[in-house]
């Protein structure tokens, strides 16, 4: 892994869709603390990222890291597929 990889982020998600070509939709979801009242919320975040294989199916959990942008959504790419379905 060269520096400017090591720099990049990256993200762990359920992919939720596969319709496009080369591309998959992640479903990444956290939990905050409430700053006041410290209970802990859920939050979630949709990313398109390149997978170039089309090898990813409907709840696949995958890595994604942050790319230069690929087209007007995508700045993501698939770097490894964790389980299949």
């Amino acid at each position: 892994m060269t520096d400017i990889q090591a720099k990049n982020k990256r993200q762990t998600g359920k992919v939720i869709s596969n319709k496009m070509d080369k591309t998959i939709t992640v479903f990444i979801e956290r939990l905050i603390k409430h700053p006041l009242y410290g209970k802990y919320i859920k939050k979630s975040t949709k990313l398109h990222a390149h997978d170039e294989k089309n090898q990813v199916n409907i709840g696949d959990i995958v890595t994604i890291e942050q790319c230069k942008p690929i087209s007007k959504l995508k700045c993501w790419e698939l770097i490894e597929i964790h389980t299949k379905k």
